[in-house]
């Protein structure tokens, strides 16, 4: 049994896959407590793999992403063979302070400033920046390195940050500036 916050269907609205319809199953906990986090993820009702896997087969598309809170402290094998026997392609967004188990397929790292990181693999990194010092972050064996302004409060400045380094890509959270969930 896992906690899941909600299950709903969307586009993705930050990072790489920006504009591609998405299943999100929010996870309910977190093992960090950042300071301008924006999802309330304490509440949530347990739930199967298998109840898990049928509620994201309800939706026509084949991306999910898996969220949260901090979705590593739930997932594991089964509910990711489950996924997949469903013919589902899976995404994960975690701050990386977990071991990941096998079988994702695209891994999106939101490290957190302090907090050591324990996976081996990283696709995307994605940084909320604050004004701290991201360079170490560049280091992250990642396919695509963004920048994300907080809740869009400082875009102006995370923009002249990107020019400056131009290493870094701009992420917004667009389902914010349209209005989706």
């Amino acid at each position: 049994m896992k906690k899941i916050n909600e299950i709903f269907y969307s586009l993705q609205g930050e990072g790489f896959h920006t504009g591609t319809p998405a299943i999100f199953v929010r996870f309910s906990g977190c093992n960090l407590k950042c300071e301008f986090c924006d999802t309330a993820h304490e509440n949530g009702k347990m739930m199967s793999d298998k109840e898990i896997t049928e509620e994201v087969c309800k939706y026509p598309c084949r991306m999910v992403i898996l969220t949260g809170g901090e979705p590593s402290l739930w997932i594991d094998a089964p509910l990711l063979q489950m996924l997949h026997e469903a013919g589902k392609y899976i995404c994960i967004e975690t701050n990386g302070t977990r071991e990941l188990p096998a079988g994702i397929d695209w891994v999106t790292c939101s490290p957190k400033e302090g907090a050591p990181l324990h996976i081996k693999h990283i696709d995307e990194v994605k940084v909320v920046y604050t004004g701290q010092d991201v360079t170490d972050y560049l280091e992250l064996p990642a396919r695509q390195h963004f920048l994300q302004p907080c809740s869009c409060n400082n875009t102006d400045e995370v923009i002249e940050y990107i020019k400056r380094n131009p290493q870094w890509r701009l992420s917004l959270q667009t389902h914010k500036l349209i209005h989706i969930r």
